[in-house]
């Protein structure tokens, strides 16, 4: 009987490390929605015998509530300002680039921004800008190339503007239309971007939308709209009289980036998460997946070459080193000061 019950001990014992053996280091991922080519996460399920726990979040500031109240991610993908007050809030670890080989191959114009000025803690993921969606055949160059962001108070189309329902966007356009930093501190300067909202809001009565612009864009249901780079990438790709228009007073420069969260649980398999993603295979199918500019300028050459998916597609070649653009900073008294206003625009105070 004893003899029996050593071997079933055992046989308990070797079971015991057979589970153990077979269970799968986990990554926890936290991405914008509709931002990856989800056919890699399941390859690199494979390729490192792991299992990703992959969740989405539709803003920075939906993000940050979660990171904030401790919930543990290993990597995230926040925006350049969000990176920003993470840092400054030691939410971040440097990451170990030797880990991270594929690195090198990002555009040096991705490194060392403001949001990370030692280049210690991000790796560019995709980056673009804000510019105007418009129906050529609809609405005159002359008056973009003339107005630029002030043509969203041209009566002449009146009901016919999308608005991105966005306070920092809509503020940059007002700021920048007004000769502005879009990161300035001063309240008077606030007050005249809100004013200029207002009397858009007036004058235009611009429809505040998200997501649902880029089908309804697609559609032609409105000539004129603001948008993301990316997002113009897809207008443009299928509906051949949408152009794309970044005007000369100057725009936002964003980035979204690759960071390491400081509780991750999972750090040696971040930086492999990282490295994968920034493989010239990887880079080349999210781009054309979601139609955001690459980190990799390999990858911006064969896409928008002659036989690539974004050939002649403007908005994909998003504008470098123009004076006027600027990046976005995070800064918490002007946060909250512009969502206050934005309130008030939509409500038509």
């Amino acid at each position: 009987m004893k003899k029996l019950t050593i071997v079933f001990i055992a046989l308990l014992v070797l079971a015991g490390c057979a589970n153990k053996n077979t269970t799968k280091q986990e990554l926890r991922v936290y991405n914008w929605g509709s931002y990856i080519d989800e056919s890699l996460i399941t390859e690199f399920e494979k390729e490192f015998d792991a299992k990703v726990i992959y969740d989405k979040f539709d803003s920075n500031e939906a993000m940050y509530i979660k990171v904030a109240s401790e919930d543990s991610y290993d990597v995230l993908y926040p925006t350049d300002y969000m990176i920003e007050r993470l840092r400054v809030e030691d939410r971040l670890q440097k990451l170990d680039y030797s880990k991270i080989p594929n690195y090198t191959a990002t555009l040096d114009s991705l490194k060392g921004r403001a949001m990370d000025p030692t280049a210690e803690y991000t790796a560019g993921y995709f980056w673009g800008n804000v510019g105007i969606v418009y129906d050529k055949t609809k609405v005159s160059i002359t008056d973009l190339e003339q107005q630029g962001w002030n043509i969203f108070k041209n009566e002449n189309y009146k009901d016919q503007i999308f608005f991105l329902d966005s306070e920092r966007d809509a503020f940059m356009v007002a700021l920048k239309a007004l000769g502005y930093s879009m990161n300035t501190t001063s309240e008077s300067e606030l007050q005249e971007a809100f004013d200029w909202l207002k009397d858009m809001n007036q004058k235009t009565r611009p429809v505040y939308i998200r997501d649902e612009m880029i089908d309804s864009m697609v559609s032609g249901v409105k000539p004129i709209g603001t948008m993301y780079s990316g997002d113009a990438t897809y207008v443009l790709s299928e509906n051949e009289n949408m152009a794309f228009y970044v005007p000369t007073q100057g725009t936002n420069s964003w980035m979204d980036a690759m960071v390491i969260t400081k509780n991750a649980k999972n750090v040696d398999l971040a930086h492999e998460w990282i490295n994968f993603i920034l493989s010239k295979e990887s880079q080349q199918r999210i781009t054309e997946e979601i139609g955001y500019t690459s980190a990799r300028q390999d990858v911006i050459d064969i896409v928008t070459g002659v036989d690539g998916a974004f050939n002649g597609i403007d908005s994909y070649e998003t504008r470098q080193n123009y004076n006027l653009d600027e990046n976005y900073r995070f800064d918490d008294v002007t946060r909250v000061t512009m969502a206050d206003y934005w309130v008030k625009v939509k409500s038509n105070g």
